[in-house]
């Protein structure tokens, strides 16, 4: 850049261009009268109507002021071919030039556009056009359908949109004439040929590029409207440019002012999932290991804890007491025992001392007898304890300060103390609620 010559002469600023091309454009062209159809009309909240005026090949901004407007006492609507007079004013601070109307006559409505307005009417009061009966587009699209010229710039934008946005998704292209006496024919058959398919996609968008009324009017046809009425998947138009209109923008579920945001109405950016997909890992990431250590802690006190030790003791004890029981039983079964076998020696020698035989007899079944009664006896002393052991275990986990806690039951401290009635419990104090699987506290910190 220094090697670089200045220039030798006045360099001119934008304001100074500008106000050159004003004077030159509002010095030669004033009263004119030009013919056109006029387009996107709108009208601010201080009553000036902004519009275009536009043919095949170019079009012109406009102007009408409240007070002209007032004075015509018109209407303006889009589609309308009219006569317009004024003068072309260029606005500096936009850089831009447009037509101030001061005159405004209709020149006819054009019949293309004529026919339009009457198949929307009719349409509409059929209620092709109705919120309600819309179909939501799918969040997650996976298969595709495209209808439109396959030499045509419109599927290049909608193939590359997809791919930067949607990848996974499977793409699958109809070739369909977008303009011409055949378009509307091969655009219901492409529409019904998607909606026939035993495996169907979730999608369909529908569309072409920008061009003249003529040019889109393919989409503006009765039989193209119906179709995609009946269409049992949802149906995105992308018709023209942001500026047009078609028949089959207000009758399909969505309406796209270009194929390109067709795909960004149809289909979620990828990378912006990954990154949510990232943000919910670390989250679930960080409260699994949060939890965890919860736990831990949780595992830790119950371990020390009094209620624990005064179980562990209780348990100890009893079975203290069992094997007391346990020796009290061999002990008196040993003496009882010994008695019998005194008194069978008692009566052997006593039997030996006499030799009957049938004393003898009786007295050896007595002995049997008794054998067996002893032997009831001890098997029902045995079993008692054993029931007295067990109903005494049972007492032991009814009493268990955790037992209510493990069937699902929870239990609410204030103050460190347990709470078994409403009279007790303050509302305004710290509280703490005990599951058996944590403790939360809530109220008053």
């Amino acid at each position: 850049m220094s090697d670089q010559i200045p220039f030798s002469f006045d360099t001119a600023t934008v304001t100074e261009i500008t106000n050159r091309i004003k004077r030159i454009l509002e010095g030669n062209f004033s009263d004119l009268l030009v013919e056109g159809e006029i387009s996107n009309v709108s009208r601010s909240r201080n009553g000036h109507y902004y519009f275009t005026v536009k043919d095949s090949g170019a079009q012109l901004p406009c102007v009408i002021w409240r007070s002209t407007a007032d004075r015509l006492g018109i209407t303006l609507t889009d589609g309308q071919q009219v006569v317009l007079g004024g003068d072309i004013q260029v606005y500096a601070p936009h850089g831009r030039y447009q037509m101030i109307v001061s005159l405004v006559q209709q020149a006819g409505v054009g019949k293309l556009q004529q026919k339009f307005e009457e198949l929307k009417k009719k349409l509409e009061e059929e209620g092709l056009f109705e919120a309600e009966r819309k179909k939501p587009i799918p969040p997650y699209p996976m298969r595709v359908g495209v209808i439109t010229s396959s030499t045509g710039a419109a599927f290049q934008d909608i193939r590359s949109t997809f791919e930067q946005r949607w990848p996974v998704a499977t793409l699958l292209l109809y070739h369909a004439s977008v303009q011409g006496v055949n378009a509307a024919p091969e655009l219901v058959h492409a529409i019904d040929y998607f909606n026939n398919q035993k495996e169907p996609v979730d999608l369909i968008i529908i569309g072409r590029g920008g061009g003249s009324l003529e040019d889109l009017w393919p989409f503006n046809e009765e039989a193209v409207a119906r179709s995609i009425y009946k269409s049992t998947i949802p149906v995105i138009s992308a018709v023209g440019h942001e500026v047009d209109f078609s028949i089959s923008d207000f009758v399909a579920d969505e309406r796209a002012a270009t194929p390109t945001q067709a795909v960004i109405i149809a289909a979620p950016d990828i990378n912006e999932l990954r990154y949510q997909i990232e943000d919910y890992t670390s989250s679930i990431t960080q409260n699994v290991k949060q939890k965890l250590e919860a736990r831990r802690e949780y595992v830790n006190r119950l371990a020390h804890s009094h209620a624990l030790l005064v179980v562990q003791e209780k348990i100890r004890y009893h079975r203290k007491h069992l094997s007391s029981l346990q020796d009290q039983l061999r002990n008196r079964f040993g003496r009882m025992l010994s008695h019998r076998r005194e008194e069978v020696q008692n009566l052997t020698a006593k039997v030996e001392r006499h030799n009957p035989k049938l004393v003898l007899q009786r007295q050896q079944n007595r002995l049997e007898t008794a054998r067996e009664r002893l032997q009831n006896r001890y098997e029902k002393v045995l079993n008692a304890k054993k029931t007295e052991l067990s109903e005494t275990l049972s007492l032991l986990k009814e009493v268990n300060p955790k037992a209510p806690l493990e069937r699902g039951f929870t239990r609410i401290l204030q103050k460190g103390t347990w709470i078994r009635s409403a009279e007790r419990f303050d509302p305004a104090g710290e509280t703490e609620i005990e599951w058996n699987d944590g403790v939360r506290k809530t109220g008053k910190r």
